[in-house]
């Protein structure tokens, strides 16, 4: 079974549990990239990202070259932004739509305080199926010992 990972990261933590995840499953990552970059610092990354998310904007993303009928599984990583998914998702998936039906979806959230059920169960109604498997890893960039055996969880649900 061939895996994709799709993925949106601006700190680095939802890059590094992707590289993780990829590492341990053998699947092949698509980064996703906003062709406007968001604030990463201060009060801009917090406003400018939450009313993103909470609008349900959907950004333009840089070209990607990826084949989604080459895949029979789809994982989504991304950080929670106002207790949602962050926008270039809702952009691919929305782009994507015919392409994902009949897929298996898998979907992590990265986190530095809580919001990360809500923003997996927000994903889950836009593409109208449940996840095979899903998870919640609070800052596993910084805690990388103990987001490590998370990871591990995981990766395994998706052998």
């Amino acid at each position: 079974m061939r895996t994709l990972i799709v993925y949106f990261s601006l700190e680095g933590n939802t890059k590094y549990a992707a590289e993780q995840l990829a590492e341990k499953t053998g699947a092949d990552t698509l980064r996703l990239v906003p062709k406007k970059a968001y604030a990463d610092k201060g009060f801009a990354k917090f406003f400018w990202g939450g009313k993103s998310a909470i609008m349900a904007e959907k950004p333009e993303l840089e070209p990607y070259d990826i084949r989604l009928s080459d895949y029979d599984r789809v994982v989504f990583g991304f950080p929670v932004w106002a207790s949602n998914f962050a926008p270039p998702i809702r952009s691919f998936v929305t782009e994507n739509s015919d392409a994902l039906k009949g897929k298996e979806i898998f979907a992590f959230a990265c986190q530095a305080g809580s919001g990360g059920e809500k923003a997996l169960s927000r994903l889950s109604a836009l593409l109208g199926k449940e996840f095979g498997a899903s998870a919640v890893f609070t800052d596993p960039l910084s805690k990388k010992e103990t987001s490590g055996s998370d990871i591990d969880a995981f990766s395994k649900k998706l052998l």
